[in-house]
């Protein structure tokens, strides 16, 4: 999936077009609150430490109860999966689209990318924890994993792309090199921040995209003032 291919996304709070049985909505409230908890869990012990025991007791609910809604800890487990995805393309890809394509759109999914991470420097990203866990795992939750991160990556390049086809990037540059710089500084940051404990890092990482843009970019566009996000017209 990519920026330009992104689905369209109908909103949490829509109304349901058909009317479901009133046991049937009541279990999947219960069924999206027991997913928000194991998140909330996930991202403090990660994906491995999640278990229907420890979701029982945050929920106040028996064992038995908690298991009827996934069947497995592994379901449980891609479910939580999903739901960071969810709610990481609601936070990074889909505002970005309101931008023009080419450079606009590109800053922006940076940004909220930057954003996001400076508030997972406390409770962490279940992408990189995760990657750790299932590196080497193979299996339904490194599939779903792995899906998920690279469908960001993709969604990535096809801005960069995007800004190329522009002429907001030079006509040689590697776009693949770039949008793996990218990445390498959103994993960089995590690390320096979160691990390391190391001050000054967001704005390092601020300072190496803007570096990326000045090495990648059309000759004065790139690190022009002027060149911010502006709402797209599309």
């Amino acid at each position: 999936m990519s920026v330009n291919d992104l689905p369209v996304k109908t909103p949490r709070n829509a109304p349901i077009s058909r009317a479901l049985p009133k046991t049937q909505h009541k279990g999947q409230q219960t069924k999206a609150a027991i997913v928000d908890a194991a998140l909330g869990l996930a991202t403090q012990i990660g994906l491995e430490g999640l278990s229907i025991g420890a979701l029982a007791e945050v929920m106040h609910m028996s064992k038995s109860g908690v298991f009827a809604h996934f069947g497995s800890r592994e379901e449980l487990q891609i479910s939580v999966i999903r739901e960071y995805h969810a709610r990481f393309e609601d936070e990074v890809f889909f505002p970005a689209l309101q931008q023009a394509r080419g450079l606009p759109r590109l800053r922006a999914l940076f940004q909220n990318w930057m954003n996001r991470t400076s508030v997972e420097i406390d409770s962490g990203c279940l992408f990189i924890s995760g990657a750790v866990e299932f590196d080497d795992r193979p299996g339904p939750v490194r599939d779903a994993l792995a899906d998920s991160v690279r469908s960001w990556l993709a969604a990535m390049y096809r801005a960069v792309v995007q800004a190329k086809e522009a002429g907001h990037l030079r006509a040689d540059a590697d776009e693949r090199q770039m949008a793996f710089e990218i990445h390498a500084l959103i994993l960089a940051l995590h690390y320096e921040a979160r691990f390391l404990k190391n001050p000054g890092s967001l704005d390092r990482a601020n300072t190496g995209f803007s570096n990326i843009l000045a090495c990648y970019g059309s000759q004065g566009l790139a690190a022009s003032p002027s060149n911010h996000p502006s709402p797209s017209k599309e």
